[in-house]
C-alpha cells in the first residue's frame, strides 16, 4: 500500500476511502491544532480515477473523441500526458498505450 492522497476533511477521507478497490485503510495525524487524514491504498490507475485524480476524466473524454480533436484538446493531452509520466515514475506504473 502507498500513500494516494491527503485530506483536511474527515468525510471527504471516508468517502475516498468506500471508492478504493483492494487493500487500503485511512490514517489520521495532528499537526498542531489540525488532523490531516492519509488514504492509503493500492497505486493502480484505476483507484486513481475513483478518486478523480490526475485528470484522468478527462482524458477519458478526449480519447473517446480522439479523431476530431482541435489544437486546444491536442494540447490538453500533452499535459496530461506529461503529468502522468511522473505519476507513473513515482508509483512504478506503466501509462497504457491507448492514452498515448
Amino acid at each position: 500500500m502507498q500513500l494516494l492522497n491527503t485530506y483536511e476533511d474527515r468525510d471527504d477521507a471516508e468517502d475516498a476511502l468506500k471508492k478504493l478497490s483492494g487493500e487500503c485503510r485511512l490514517a489520521s495525524e495532528r499537526d498542531a491544532s489540525e488532523t490531516i487524514y492519509n488514504l492509503f491504498g493500492v497505486a493502480t490507475w484505476s483507484n486513481f480515477y475513483k478518486l478523480d485524480m490526475y485528470n484522468l476524466r478527462e482524458l477519458k473524454i478526449l480519447l473517446s473523441n480522439r479523431k476530431e480533436w482541435t489544437d486546444r484538446q491536442l494540447a490538453s493531452h500533452d499535459v496530461i500526458i506529461k503529468s502522468l509520466q511522473q505519476v507513473s515514475k513515482n508509483y512504478g506504473l506503466a501509462i497504457p498505450s491507448h492514452w498515448i
